[in-house]
């Protein structure tokens, strides 16, 4: 039997299979499905929390609305990114302190950012500090809903290949 009898992995119109790329976990989609409703949702309160914001305090409210519905789409991001890029490691036989010290480096990047932001962020005169506190809780809220949202309505299994 020479090679070009041998029959390939193709589909049913005879196209090649592409060859199959590292393996992901199985959350991966709905980690990038949580990022694609995070971006839309951040934008969604950079307008809403924004306009409430210029209503009651003018321009130093429109820039505490988007300034906190700004920082709060950040950190969700953040947060997804690191778990989405630690999620890369998988084929590593180190995957799990990988994967762990990404996303704990995440949270404390995070932790330093808020730092720095309230640091240089108090006691500024064009920014009213209320309506960005209560922009960036709002944003932690909508990105809360959206985990268990997303988790809720995902289809994950418990159980996987055996290796």
């Amino acid at each position: 039997m020479t090679d070009e009898t041998v029959p390939s992995e193709a589909d049913a119109h005879g196209v090649p299979a592409e060859p199959a790329g590292p393996s992901m976990p199985t959350s991966q989609p709905v980690l990038l499905r949580a990022l694609r409703w995070g971006l839309l949702a951040t934008a969604l309160l950079l307008v809403i929390c924004g306009g409430i914001g210029y209503l009651i305090a003018g321009a130093p409210g429109l820039v505490g609305g988007v300034l906190g519905a700004g920082i709060a789409g950040v950190f969700f991001g953040l947060t997804i990114g690191s778990i989405t890029f630690g999620n890369r490691f998988i084929e590593n036989p180190n995957y799990l302190v990988l994967f762990f010290v990404i996303v704990a480096g995440g949270w404390i990047l995070k932790f330093v950012l808020f730092i720095v932001a309230v640091l240089l962020l108090r006691n500024q005169q064009w920014l009213e500090p209320k309506i960005l506190f209560f922009s960036l809780v709002a944003g932690v809220i909508v990105s809360l809903g959206i985990d268990a949202f997303i988790m809720l309505k995902s289809r994950i299994p418990i159980i996987g290949e055996a290796r």
